[in-house]
């Protein structure tokens, strides 16, 4: 195993593990789910029990207790909502020092100012890398957050691709990280990636039992030599990866000699992987391609807040949500809530397809065309389906004890009858009291863990000096301007400006 600098782990930061125990959660409202009709099954007054890193039962409170094990901690839970933890189905976890800075910001300009071929490959440490992902799933796992799919593209060198790999490993988030494998200017070449990423699979191996489990990440289908995408292909399957993610926007985004998804990914190569493929924003999606997806099983991953933020959009991403999950993407933009995500997808989906009623045909609409519980089903079901993992996103006798627990008598959601509409438009994450995952407590009685519940007040500390240094070397740097025509062939445009303020200024 190599020898990272700083030595960052949780051993060396001297936080013992934890062994997982029996846990009895008592009398709350479980938000289960029904197979047949592929929709929240209610269970009022039920317990859940957890046996090592599974849901052993669920039962009436009232039923007798006689399958309870010995030793068995019991928590009463009166009063809450449990939900299956939330999965995160793209997400860049090494970016977290970057918090604020980029508030404004569109997708041209993160490219070059923030993203895996800016000067982070020169200038972000191991250090940097480590606790920036360490702080990174803490926010998720505050907001029961417990899967993530990470494109874990801030593999710049061994020692920075290992440190981001610790972090990951120590969060005690259950994450796929996914290795980015992509042509940088560092002189960290493709092929030394690919021998690294083989290096880290014996790593951990060594390091035993751990959630995280391993990816790959690569967007060079469209624009790399046949000989380098079938060498990527075959360390896939060789590899027996969990999952391999890839960036896909269409329309004015991409470069013309890939106009399509299809162009790309032909059905036979897509029917014939062992390991799901997740296709990122997908802004500009054909109906050919959400054909293709959909008869060979692979996902989009819809990241809301992202694709409005930045400016990729998403006209039609709704046609495919039977064929989709949803993602955060760049979580130092905005929070990593992944309730926030499914609420502004419901509510701007709700939006535009009123306005097709009520603007286009002049028509009073007759009913609301999205449910709460379909943004409940793609922040929970539909990552597990993603990821062809029938044990996550679900509370079913069987599952992975991953496990939210709401305090449904907070102010803003005291009073409620349907704990999915509670969680969905009533929620925030100061109601997330206590998240499980794989049968471990990561946030309890509404205060973040170790993996032996002690607080990270390391990796806070380490994390604020890392952002520091990073935040002063890009307060540096001129902020890049864009005119004429961009890379993929596309002329830049200005959108209208709103201001808040009369006068001649606009906000900025």
């Amino acid at each position: 195993m190599r020898c990272l600098p700083l030595s960052l782990t949780l051993a060396s930061l001297r936080i013992p593990l934890a062994n997982a125990a029996s846990t009895l959660l008592k009398g709350g409202t479980i938000i289960s789910f029904d197979e047949t009709s592929q929709t929240p099954l209610i269970l009022r007054n039920h317990s859940l029990l957890v046996t090592d890193d599974r849901i052993a039962s669920i039962f009436p409170s009232s039923s007798s207790s006689s399958r309870i094990p010995p030793n068995t901690t019991t928590i009463d839970v009166a009063g809450k909502i449990l939900s299956p933890g939330f999965i995160d189905t793209h997400r860049h976890g090494w970016q977290t020092a970057f918090r604020t800075i980029a508030s404004n910001t569109t997708l041209s300009e993160y490219t070059v100012r923030y993203g895996a071929t800016s000067q982070a490959q020169h200038l972000f440490t191991p250090s940097d890398m480590y606790f920036g992902q360490f702080a990174g799933m803490l926010e998720s796992l505050n907001a029961g957050v417990t899967s993530i799919v990470d494109h874990a593209h801030g593999t710049f060198s061994k020692e920075t691709a290992g440190a981001y790999f610790n972090g990951t490993v120590d969060s005690g988030a259950r994450v796929f990280w996914c290795y980015g494998i992509h042509a940088i200017q560092n002189g960290f070449s493709v092929n030394d990636q690919i021998e690294d990423f083989k290096e880290l699979k014996n790593q951990l191996v060594s390091r035993g039992e751990t959630i995280t489990t391993l990816g790959i990440a690569y967007d060079g289908f469209s624009s790399s030599s046949l000989d380098e995408i079938q060498t990527v292909m075959e360390l896939a399957r060789e590899s027996n990866i969990s999952v391999l993610t890839t960036h896909y926007l269409g329309g004015p985004w991409i470069t013309a000699n890939s106009p399509t998804l299809l162009n790309s990914f032909q059905p036979s190569f897509l029917n014939n992987t062992p390991f799901p493929i997740i296709f990122s924003h997908g802004s500009f999606m054909t109906a050919q391609d959400a054909i293709l997806l959909r008869q060979t099983n692979q996902y989009l991953s819809t990241t809301p807040e992202s694709e409005m933020h930045y400016g990729h959009t998403h006209p039609h991403s709704f046609l495919i949500q039977d064929q989709a999950s949803l993602g955060i993407d760049t979580h130092f933009t905005y929070s990593a809530d992944m309730v926030t995500q499914a609420r502004l997808w419901l509510q701007s989906t709700r939006l535009f397809l009123f306005s097709q009623v009520l603007v286009q045909d002049w028509e009073i609409p007759q009913s609301n065309p999205m449910s709460v519980n379909q943004a409940f089903h793609l922040i929970t079901r539909s990552g597990a389906l993603a990821l062809r993992r029938n044990d996550l996103g679900v509370l079913v006798e069987g599952a992975k004890a991953d496990i939210v627990l709401f305090d449904g008598d907070s102010p803003n959601m005291l009073g409620w009858e349907d704990p999915v509409a509670a969680i969905i438009l009533h929620s925030n994450v100061g109601d997330v009291t206590d998240v499980m995952v794989d049968g471990e407590w990561r946030k309890r009685e509404g205060e973040l863990v170790a993996k032996e519940g002690t607080i990270m007040r390391a990796v806070r500390t380490g994390f604020l000096d890392s952002a520091k240094r990073i935040q002063g070397l890009w307060a540096q740097m001129p902020i890049p301007e864009f005119s004429g025509i961009s890379a993929s062939g596309v002329p830049f445009g200005m959108p209208r400006r709103e201001d808040v303020v009369r006068g001649e200024q606009d906000g900025y």
